[in-house]
Protein backbone atom coordinates (compact mmCIF):
# COMPACT_ATOMS: atom_id res chain seq x y z
CA UNK A 1 0.00 0.00 0.00
CA UNK A 2 1.40 3.39 -1.00
CA UNK A 3 2.18 5.99 1.65
CA UNK A 4 -0.14 9.04 1.78
CA UNK A 5 0.48 11.64 -0.91
CA UNK A 6 1.68 14.21 1.62
CA UNK A 7 4.38 11.78 2.78
CA UNK A 8 5.37 10.77 -0.75
CA UNK A 9 5.84 14.41 -1.68
CA UNK A 10 7.77 15.45 1.44
CA UNK A 11 10.79 17.47 0.22
CA UNK A 12 14.33 16.44 1.15
CA UNK A 13 16.27 19.60 0.27
CA UNK A 14 15.78 23.33 0.66
CA UNK A 15 15.45 23.69 -3.11
CA UNK A 16 12.45 21.32 -3.04
CA UNK A 17 10.90 23.11 -0.07
CA UNK A 18 7.89 25.25 -0.94
CA UNK A 19 7.05 28.46 0.92
CA UNK A 20 8.67 30.35 3.83
CA UNK A 21 10.97 32.30 1.52
CA UNK A 22 11.50 34.84 4.33
CA UNK A 23 13.32 32.08 6.24
CA UNK A 24 14.82 29.73 3.65
CA UNK A 25 14.90 31.76 0.44
CA UNK A 26 18.21 33.02 -1.02
CA UNK A 27 20.02 35.10 1.61
CA UNK A 28 17.40 34.42 4.31
CA UNK A 29 18.43 33.85 7.91
CA UNK A 30 17.80 30.12 8.24
CA UNK A 31 19.24 29.28 4.84
CA UNK A 32 22.43 31.18 5.66
CA UNK A 33 22.86 29.28 8.93
CA UNK A 34 22.17 25.92 7.29
CA UNK A 35 24.61 26.58 4.45
CA UNK A 36 27.22 27.70 6.99
CA UNK A 37 26.85 24.28 8.65
CA UNK A 38 25.88 25.51 12.12
CA UNK A 39 22.52 26.39 13.60
CA UNK A 40 21.43 27.57 17.02
CA UNK A 41 18.40 26.28 18.88
CA UNK A 42 15.13 27.67 17.61
CA UNK A 43 11.36 27.27 17.70
CA UNK A 44 9.19 27.20 14.59
CA UNK A 45 5.77 28.74 15.19
CA UNK A 46 3.09 28.46 12.57
CA UNK A 47 -0.22 26.86 11.60
CA UNK A 48 -0.44 23.16 10.68
CA UNK A 49 0.82 21.95 7.34
CA UNK A 50 3.33 24.70 6.56
CA UNK A 51 6.50 22.57 6.76
CA UNK A 52 7.78 22.74 10.34
CA UNK A 53 8.66 19.04 10.65
CA UNK A 54 9.92 18.86 7.08
CA UNK A 55 12.24 21.83 7.62
CA UNK A 56 13.74 20.20 10.73
CA UNK A 57 14.38 16.98 8.81
CA UNK A 58 15.99 18.85 5.92
CA UNK A 59 18.30 20.65 8.34
CA UNK A 60 19.39 17.42 10.01
CA UNK A 61 20.04 15.77 6.64
CA UNK A 62 22.01 18.76 5.36
CA UNK A 63 24.16 18.99 8.50
CA UNK A 64 24.67 15.20 8.63
CA UNK A 65 24.10 15.17 12.37
CA UNK A 66 22.17 12.70 14.55
CA UNK A 67 18.49 13.57 14.62
CA UNK A 68 16.20 12.68 17.51
CA UNK A 69 12.46 13.21 17.55
CA UNK A 70 10.13 13.48 20.52
CA UNK A 71 6.41 14.04 20.50
CA UNK A 72 5.15 16.18 23.35
CA UNK A 73 1.95 14.12 23.31
CA UNK A 74 3.59 10.78 24.13
CA UNK A 75 6.94 11.65 25.76
CA UNK A 76 7.71 12.32 29.42
CA UNK A 77 10.68 13.68 31.38
CA UNK A 78 12.29 10.21 31.33
CA UNK A 79 12.17 10.13 27.52
CA UNK A 80 13.76 13.58 27.34
CA UNK A 81 16.62 12.54 29.62
CA UNK A 82 17.22 9.33 27.67
CA UNK A 83 17.48 11.24 24.39
CA UNK A 84 19.85 13.80 25.94
CA UNK A 85 22.07 10.96 27.19
CA UNK A 86 22.15 9.42 23.70
CA UNK A 87 23.03 12.81 22.27
CA UNK A 88 25.97 13.14 24.66
CA UNK A 89 27.31 9.78 23.53
CA UNK A 90 26.92 10.66 19.84
CA UNK A 91 28.41 14.13 20.03
CA UNK A 92 31.89 12.82 19.29
CA UNK A 93 30.86 11.61 15.84
CA UNK A 94 29.64 14.98 14.58
CA UNK A 95 31.07 18.47 14.40
CA UNK A 96 27.58 19.82 14.99
CA UNK A 97 25.46 19.06 18.03
CA UNK A 98 22.82 16.36 17.56
CA UNK A 99 19.41 17.83 16.77
CA UNK A 100 16.47 17.19 19.06
CA UNK A 101 13.20 17.91 17.31
CA UNK A 102 10.15 18.24 19.55
CA UNK A 103 6.83 18.36 17.78
CA UNK A 104 4.00 20.22 19.52
CA UNK A 105 6.42 21.57 22.11
CA UNK A 106 3.59 23.72 23.51
CA UNK A 107 2.16 20.51 25.00
CA UNK A 108 5.29 19.88 27.10
CA UNK A 109 4.72 20.50 30.80
CA UNK A 110 6.92 22.91 32.75
CA UNK A 111 8.94 20.03 34.24
CA UNK A 112 9.50 18.55 30.78
CA UNK A 113 10.66 21.91 29.46
CA UNK A 114 12.88 22.42 32.53
CA UNK A 115 14.60 19.11 31.78
CA UNK A 116 15.77 20.53 28.43
CA UNK A 117 17.40 23.68 29.76
CA UNK A 118 20.83 22.33 30.68
CA UNK A 119 21.31 20.37 27.46
CA UNK A 120 20.29 23.34 25.31
CA UNK A 121 22.43 25.83 27.21
CA UNK A 122 25.52 23.57 27.16
CA UNK A 123 25.08 22.71 23.49
CA UNK A 124 24.57 19.00 24.16
CA UNK A 125 21.69 19.19 21.72
CA UNK A 126 20.43 21.76 19.27
CA UNK A 127 16.73 22.08 19.98
CA UNK A 128 14.24 22.57 17.20
CA UNK A 129 10.72 22.94 18.55
CA UNK A 130 7.54 23.10 16.50
CA UNK A 131 4.32 24.66 17.75
CA UNK A 132 0.99 25.86 16.44
CA UNK A 133 0.45 27.94 19.59
CA UNK A 134 1.97 31.26 20.60
CA UNK A 135 5.25 30.27 22.35
CA UNK A 136 5.04 33.24 24.70
CA UNK A 137 1.97 31.59 26.25
CA UNK A 138 3.12 27.97 26.16
CA UNK A 139 6.93 27.85 26.42
CA UNK A 140 8.67 28.72 29.70
CA UNK A 141 10.66 31.94 29.60
CA UNK A 142 14.11 30.38 30.37
CA UNK A 143 13.76 27.99 27.43
CA UNK A 144 12.34 30.66 25.13
CA UNK A 145 15.29 32.95 25.92
CA UNK A 146 17.71 30.23 24.79
CA UNK A 147 16.00 29.81 21.41
CA UNK A 148 15.44 31.95 18.38
CA UNK A 149 11.81 32.18 17.29
CA UNK A 150 10.91 31.88 13.62
CA UNK A 151 7.35 32.43 12.43
CA UNK A 152 6.11 30.30 9.54
CA UNK A 153 3.22 31.57 7.45
CA UNK A 154 0.28 29.81 5.84
CA UNK A 155 1.13 28.94 2.26
CA UNK A 156 -0.08 31.46 -0.30
CA UNK A 157 -1.96 30.76 -3.51
CA UNK A 158 1.18 30.57 -5.65
CA UNK A 159 2.84 28.16 -3.19
CA UNK A 160 -0.21 25.90 -3.13
CA UNK A 161 -0.56 25.87 -6.91
CA UNK A 162 3.14 25.02 -7.22
CA UNK A 163 2.57 22.11 -4.83
CA UNK A 164 -0.40 20.84 -6.86
CA UNK A 165 1.59 21.05 -10.10
CA UNK A 166 4.49 19.19 -8.51
CA UNK A 167 2.19 16.46 -7.21
CA UNK A 168 0.58 15.89 -10.59
CA UNK A 169 3.90 15.99 -12.43
CA UNK A 170 6.16 13.96 -10.13
CA UNK A 171 4.11 11.64 -7.91
CA UNK A 172 4.36 8.06 -9.14
CA UNK A 173 0.73 7.27 -8.29
CA UNK A 174 -0.89 10.44 -9.67
CA UNK A 175 1.10 10.22 -12.91
CA UNK A 176 -0.75 6.97 -13.67
CA UNK A 177 -4.11 8.78 -13.53
CA UNK A 178 -5.38 11.14 -16.23
CA UNK A 179 -5.99 14.19 -14.03
CA UNK A 180 -7.67 17.25 -15.57
CA UNK A 181 -7.35 20.25 -13.24
CA UNK A 182 -10.23 22.42 -14.45
CA UNK A 183 -10.64 24.75 -11.42
CA UNK A 184 -8.63 25.30 -8.25
CA UNK A 185 -10.59 27.84 -6.15
CA UNK A 186 -12.30 25.26 -3.91
CA UNK A 187 -9.15 23.18 -3.65
CA UNK A 188 -7.23 26.19 -2.34
CA UNK A 189 -10.05 27.52 -0.17
CA UNK A 190 -10.63 24.27 1.70
CA UNK A 191 -6.91 23.77 2.27
CA UNK A 192 -6.66 27.03 4.25
CA UNK A 193 -2.94 27.47 3.45
CA UNK A 194 -2.17 23.97 4.80
CA UNK A 195 0.01 21.95 2.40
CA UNK A 196 -0.82 18.63 4.05
CA UNK A 197 -4.54 19.31 3.88
CA UNK A 198 -4.27 20.38 0.25
CA UNK A 199 -2.57 17.12 -0.70
CA UNK A 200 -5.06 15.10 1.35
CA UNK A 201 -7.96 16.76 -0.51
CA UNK A 202 -6.28 16.18 -3.85
CA UNK A 203 -5.72 12.52 -3.00
CA UNK A 204 -9.31 12.13 -1.76
CA UNK A 205 -10.77 13.53 -4.97
CA UNK A 206 -8.53 11.38 -7.17
CA UNK A 207 -9.18 8.17 -5.23
CA UNK A 208 -12.94 8.77 -5.35
CA UNK A 209 -12.89 8.52 -9.16
CA UNK A 210 -13.06 5.12 -10.89
CA UNK A 211 -9.69 3.70 -11.92
CA UNK A 212 -8.88 3.95 -15.60
CA UNK A 213 -11.07 6.96 -16.34
CA UNK A 214 -10.26 10.65 -16.48
CA UNK A 215 -10.10 12.44 -13.12
CA UNK A 216 -11.82 15.81 -13.42
CA UNK A 217 -11.15 18.30 -10.64
CA UNK A 218 -13.29 21.43 -10.39
CA UNK A 219 -14.90 23.46 -7.60
CA UNK A 220 -18.20 21.53 -7.65
CA UNK A 221 -16.53 18.14 -7.43
CA UNK A 222 -14.21 19.20 -4.61
CA UNK A 223 -17.15 20.60 -2.60
CA UNK A 224 -19.17 17.40 -3.15
CA UNK A 225 -16.33 15.12 -2.07
CA UNK A 226 -15.61 17.12 1.08
CA UNK A 227 -19.25 16.99 2.18
CA UNK A 228 -18.56 13.36 3.00
CA UNK A 229 -15.79 14.37 5.38
CA UNK A 230 -17.08 14.25 8.99
CA UNK A 231 -14.36 16.62 10.23
CA UNK A 232 -16.30 19.76 9.31
CA UNK A 233 -14.48 21.75 12.00
CA UNK A 234 -10.73 21.54 11.55
CA UNK A 235 -8.95 23.30 14.41
CA UNK A 236 -6.08 24.16 12.12
CA UNK A 237 -8.08 24.93 9.00
CA UNK A 238 -10.03 27.75 7.44
CA UNK A 239 -13.25 27.19 9.42
CA UNK A 240 -11.27 27.48 12.65
CA UNK A 241 -10.18 31.01 11.77
CA UNK A 242 -13.54 31.98 10.30
CA UNK A 243 -15.43 31.02 13.46
CA UNK A 244 -13.04 32.68 15.91
CA UNK A 245 -13.25 35.79 13.73
CA UNK A 246 -17.06 35.72 13.88
CA UNK A 247 -16.88 35.19 17.65
CA UNK A 248 -14.62 38.18 18.30
CA UNK A 249 -16.51 40.44 15.90
CA UNK A 250 -19.80 39.54 17.60
CA UNK A 251 -18.31 40.57 20.96
CA UNK A 252 -16.94 43.77 19.42
CA UNK A 253 -20.34 44.44 17.88
CA UNK A 254 -22.11 44.03 21.28
CA UNK A 255 -24.23 41.03 20.21
CA UNK A 256 -24.16 38.52 23.10
CA UNK A 257 -26.53 36.09 21.34
CA UNK A 258 -24.28 35.80 18.28
CA UNK A 259 -21.17 35.57 20.47
CA UNK A 260 -22.69 32.68 22.45
CA UNK A 261 -23.67 30.91 19.22
CA UNK A 262 -20.12 31.03 17.85
CA UNK A 263 -18.77 30.00 21.26
CA UNK A 264 -21.04 26.93 21.12
CA UNK A 265 -19.82 26.14 17.59
CA UNK A 266 -16.24 26.10 18.84
CA UNK A 267 -17.07 24.00 21.89
CA UNK A 268 -18.99 21.44 19.83
CA UNK A 269 -16.18 21.36 17.29
CA UNK A 270 -13.61 20.42 19.92
CA UNK A 271 -11.72 23.70 20.00
CA UNK A 272 -8.94 24.05 22.58
CA UNK A 273 -10.49 25.93 25.55
CA UNK A 274 -7.20 27.73 26.17
CA UNK A 275 -7.38 29.18 22.66
CA UNK A 276 -10.88 30.55 23.29
CA UNK A 277 -9.90 31.93 26.70
CA UNK A 278 -6.83 33.70 25.31
CA UNK A 279 -8.92 35.38 22.64
CA UNK A 280 -11.31 36.63 25.30
CA UNK A 281 -8.39 38.19 27.19
CA UNK A 282 -7.25 39.89 23.98
CA UNK A 283 -10.78 41.11 23.23
CA UNK A 284 -11.13 42.52 26.74
CA UNK A 285 -8.04 44.68 26.17
CA UNK A 286 -8.48 45.51 22.50
CA UNK A 287 -12.24 46.05 22.22
CA UNK A 288 -13.58 46.85 25.71
CA UNK A 289 -10.46 48.43 27.12
CA UNK A 290 -10.74 51.45 29.37
CA UNK A 291 -14.50 51.73 28.83
CA UNK A 292 -14.77 48.91 31.38
CA UNK A 293 -11.41 47.93 32.91
CA UNK A 294 -13.10 45.12 34.86
CA UNK A 295 -13.53 43.24 31.57
CA UNK A 296 -9.84 42.30 31.52
CA UNK A 297 -10.03 41.09 35.12
CA UNK A 298 -13.05 38.91 34.37
CA UNK A 299 -11.55 37.53 31.14
CA UNK A 300 -8.32 36.65 32.92
CA UNK A 301 -10.27 35.01 35.75
CA UNK A 302 -12.22 32.98 33.18
CA UNK A 303 -8.92 31.85 31.62
CA UNK A 304 -7.63 30.66 34.99
CA UNK A 305 -10.94 28.95 35.84
CA UNK A 306 -11.00 27.02 32.56
CA UNK A 307 -7.43 25.86 33.10
CA UNK A 308 -8.37 24.59 36.56
CA UNK A 309 -11.69 22.87 35.88
CA UNK A 310 -11.48 21.86 32.20
CA UNK A 311 -14.43 20.55 30.19
CA UNK A 312 -17.40 20.41 30.30
CA UNK A 313 -17.81 22.90 33.18
CA UNK A 314 -15.28 25.24 31.58
CA UNK A 315 -17.96 26.30 29.13
CA UNK A 316 -19.68 28.24 31.94
CA UNK A 317 -16.91 30.76 32.80
CA UNK A 318 -16.22 31.12 29.08
CA UNK A 319 -19.89 31.94 28.50
CA UNK A 320 -19.92 34.35 31.44
CA UNK A 321 -16.90 36.23 30.12
CA UNK A 322 -18.34 36.21 26.59
CA UNK A 323 -21.64 37.78 27.66
CA UNK A 324 -19.88 40.30 29.92
CA UNK A 325 -17.55 41.46 27.16
CA UNK A 326 -20.31 41.60 24.55
CA UNK A 327 -22.58 43.70 26.78
CA UNK A 328 -19.81 46.03 27.99
CA UNK A 329 -19.27 49.51 26.51
CA UNK A 330 -16.45 49.47 23.98
CA UNK A 331 -13.21 51.41 23.59
CA UNK A 332 -10.03 50.79 21.64
CA UNK A 333 -8.19 53.89 22.84
CA UNK A 334 -5.37 51.87 24.46
CA UNK A 335 -5.04 49.70 21.32
CA UNK A 336 -4.84 52.77 19.08
CA UNK A 337 -2.48 54.49 21.50
CA UNK A 338 0.14 51.74 21.57
CA UNK A 339 -0.05 51.32 17.79
CA UNK A 340 0.56 55.03 17.28
CA UNK A 341 3.39 54.94 19.83
CA UNK A 342 5.07 52.07 17.97
CA UNK A 343 4.79 53.96 14.69
CA UNK A 344 6.36 57.00 16.36
CA UNK A 345 9.27 54.95 17.71
CA UNK A 346 9.90 53.36 14.32
CA UNK A 347 9.81 56.78 12.67
CA UNK A 348 11.99 58.67 15.16
CA UNK A 349 14.41 55.93 16.28
CA UNK A 350 16.24 55.74 19.61
CA UNK A 351 15.83 59.25 20.95
CA UNK A 352 17.88 59.91 24.10
CA UNK A 353 16.19 59.75 27.50
CA UNK A 354 16.14 63.25 29.08
CA UNK A 355 18.92 63.56 31.66
CA UNK A 356 16.57 64.35 34.56
CA UNK A 357 14.72 61.03 34.00
CA UNK A 358 17.87 58.91 34.15
CA UNK A 359 19.12 57.11 37.25
CA UNK A 360 22.62 57.87 38.54
CA UNK A 361 23.95 54.72 40.27
CA UNK A 362 27.61 55.82 39.85
CA UNK A 363 29.49 59.00 40.70
CA UNK A 364 30.39 59.57 37.06
CA UNK A 365 26.74 59.49 36.03
CA UNK A 366 25.91 61.97 38.76
CA UNK A 367 28.70 64.27 37.58
CA UNK A 368 27.28 64.05 34.05
CA UNK A 369 23.95 65.35 35.32
CA UNK A 370 21.96 62.13 35.40
CA UNK A 371 18.83 62.63 37.50
CA UNK A 372 19.48 66.34 38.11
CA UNK A 373 16.30 68.38 38.17
CA UNK A 374 13.92 65.45 38.49
CA UNK A 375 10.84 66.31 40.56
CA UNK A 376 9.42 63.53 42.74
CA UNK A 377 5.67 63.71 42.14
CA UNK A 378 4.70 62.57 45.64
CA UNK A 379 6.43 65.60 47.16
CA UNK A 380 3.89 67.92 45.51
CA UNK A 381 0.25 68.72 46.14
CA UNK A 382 -2.04 66.20 44.51
CA UNK A 383 0.97 63.94 43.87
CA UNK A 384 1.62 65.74 40.60
CA UNK A 385 4.04 68.30 39.24
CA UNK A 386 4.37 69.28 35.60
CA UNK A 387 7.66 68.31 34.00
CA UNK A 388 8.98 66.81 30.76
CA UNK A 389 8.68 63.03 30.37
CA UNK A 390 8.98 62.65 26.59
CA UNK A 391 12.25 63.00 24.64
CA UNK A 392 13.28 66.38 23.28
CA UNK A 393 11.47 67.03 20.03
CA UNK A 394 8.39 65.04 21.06
CA UNK A 395 7.27 67.10 24.02
CA UNK A 396 3.87 67.89 22.48
CA UNK A 397 3.20 64.36 21.27
CA UNK A 398 -0.30 63.02 21.96
CA UNK A 399 -0.82 59.25 21.74
CA UNK A 400 -3.75 58.44 24.01
CA UNK A 401 -7.08 60.04 23.20
CA UNK A 402 -10.06 59.45 25.46
CA UNK A 403 -13.13 58.02 23.75
CA UNK A 404 -16.74 59.01 24.53
CA UNK A 405 -17.69 56.71 27.40
CA UNK A 406 -18.27 57.34 31.08
CA UNK A 407 -15.07 55.72 32.36
CA UNK A 408 -12.75 57.55 29.96
CA UNK A 409 -14.60 60.82 30.41
CA UNK A 410 -13.50 60.72 34.05
CA UNK A 411 -9.92 59.93 33.01
CA UNK A 412 -10.01 62.81 30.51
CA UNK A 413 -11.25 65.26 33.15
CA UNK A 414 -8.45 64.18 35.48
CA UNK A 415 -5.82 64.69 32.78
CA UNK A 416 -7.15 68.17 32.00
CA UNK A 417 -7.00 69.09 35.68
CA UNK A 418 -3.35 68.01 35.77
CA UNK A 419 -2.03 69.06 32.37
CA UNK A 420 -4.47 71.81 31.36
CA UNK A 421 -4.15 72.61 27.63
CA UNK A 422 -2.23 69.48 26.71
CA UNK A 423 -5.26 67.29 27.34
CA UNK A 424 -7.90 69.92 26.68
CA UNK A 425 -11.16 68.81 25.10
CA UNK A 426 -10.22 70.20 21.68
CA UNK A 427 -7.37 67.63 21.48
CA UNK A 428 -9.46 64.59 22.39
CA UNK A 429 -10.96 62.31 19.79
Amino acid sequence: MAAPLAERLRPHTLDEYIGQKHLVGPGAVLRNMIEAGRISSFILWGPPGVGKTTLAQIIAHRLETPFYTLSAVTSGVKDVREVIEKAKNNRFFSTASPILFIDEIHRFSKSQQDSLLGAVEQGTVTLIGATTENPSFEVIRPLLSRCQLYVLKSLGKDDLLELVDRALATDSVLKERRVCLEETDALLRYSGGDARKLLNILELVVEACPAGGEVLINDRIVAERLQQNPLAYDKGGELHYDIISAFIKSIRGSDPDAALYWLARMIEGGEDPAFIARRLVISASEDVGLANPNALLLANAAFEAVMKIGWPEGRIPLAEATVYLATSPKSNSAYLGINEALQTVRRTGNLPVPLHLRNAPTQLMDELGYGHGYKYAHDYEGHFVEQQFLPDGLTTLRLWHAQPNAAEARLQEHMVRLWKDRYAEKDSK
